[in-house]
């Protein structure tokens, strides 16, 4: 790796740390091994190729960016979320430099999505707006648009097959296989800063909940694996909800968060309950839905219920 690279991504690791001071009792963190590859490699490169001493971001200021982005996806904010574009992008060019960072390039990108989709959202709020042929999903169009042009990801082809004949023998709706573009890119491998991992991105208290490991070897790497479980949870989440919509900001959300706030409110749809829910399940959901109808022609109240 040449110093200029180096250098350039110390100083993009400064920007990404925002000048900001470390988050207290920040949860998510990324991993010890990859923060001392980086470090490593700074050290090695940085301070013999220059006069100019620098530093590498502390392990808070590290960890403390993954913090800020995670807070502001479980904001139900959608302009704080826009707002944290630049900083994204920051870290994503960081996160494809580093060795031992490939893991986590999926999950920014998926949240840089995101950002860019809520900084449309803020700009125009009431364009495109819900409508009934859409179960009212608060920028269900916005994602239409953005995903028509949209390549599909390379290793789809592959893994398609296998994924749809388990989510059919579940009795699910095969075109649900889709739902492993949104989480990951259909990156087996891909992994979050706060735990999740896999094709479906399965924390590891759901996934021992379904019968799978999170130590090493990780299950949840295992495709087959992965999707079966991710199939046995989304039919609990929609016998729970008895909506495909609530049941997808489940997944995203959490199952609690989304009953107690249907409680709340009194309300039985997700659009009831849209814009208090996080950031990101507020981005999550329609685009899961315009996924599905882009790539399978499935309209929203088209999805089948489980069998």
């Amino acid at each position: 790796m040449k110093f200029g690279k180096l250098l350039g991504l110390g100083t993009l690791l400064g920007v990404a740390a925002m000048a900001a001071e470390p988050v207290e009792n920040t949860k998510p963190t990324l991993s010890d091994k990859a923060y001392e590859v980086g470090n490593a490699l700074f050290e090695k490169f940085a301070q013999t190729d220059t006069d100019q001493p620098l530093e590498f971001p502390t392990r808070d200021q590290w960890n403390g960016f993954v913090g800020r982005l995670q807070s502001a996806l479980e904001n139900n904010r959608l302009d704080e979320l826009a707002a944290y574009e630049p900083q994204a992008r920051t870290a994503l060019a960081a996160f494809e430099v580093l060795p031992g960072y490939e893991e986590y390039v999926d999950w920014l990108k998926e949240r840089l999505d995101y950002i860019e989709a809520a900084q449309q959202a803020v700009k125009n709020p009431a364009l495109p707006p819900p409508s009934a042929a859409t179960l009212s999903i608060p920028h269900y169009a916005l994602w239409v648009n953005r995903l028509q042009a949209r390549p599909v990801p390379a290793a789809a082809a592959a893994l398609l097959p296998v994924l749809r004949e388990i989510f059919a023998a579940a009795g699910l709706p095969p075109e649900l296989s889709w739902l492993a573009e949104v989480e990951s890119t259909f990156n087996p491998e891909a992994r979050s800063p706060v735990g999740a991992c896999g094709l479906f991105q399965l924390m590891p208290a759901t996934a021992r909940e379904l019968g799978l490991s999170p130590l090493a070897p990780d299950d949840r790497t295992d495709p087959e694996k992965n999707t079966r479980a991710a199939a046995k949870y989304l039919r609990q989440l929609y016998v729970r909800f008895n909506d495909w919509p609530l049941a997808f900001a489940a997944y995203n959300a959490g199952p609690g968060r989304v009953r107690r706030t249907l409680d709340q409110k009194e309300a039985k749809t997700y659009s009831e309950i849209a814009s208090v829910l996080p950031a990101e399940t507020r981005m999550y959901v329609p685009k899961v839905l315009a996924t599905l109808a882009v790539r399978t022609a499935t309209a929203p109240g088209e999805l089948a219920a489980p069998h």
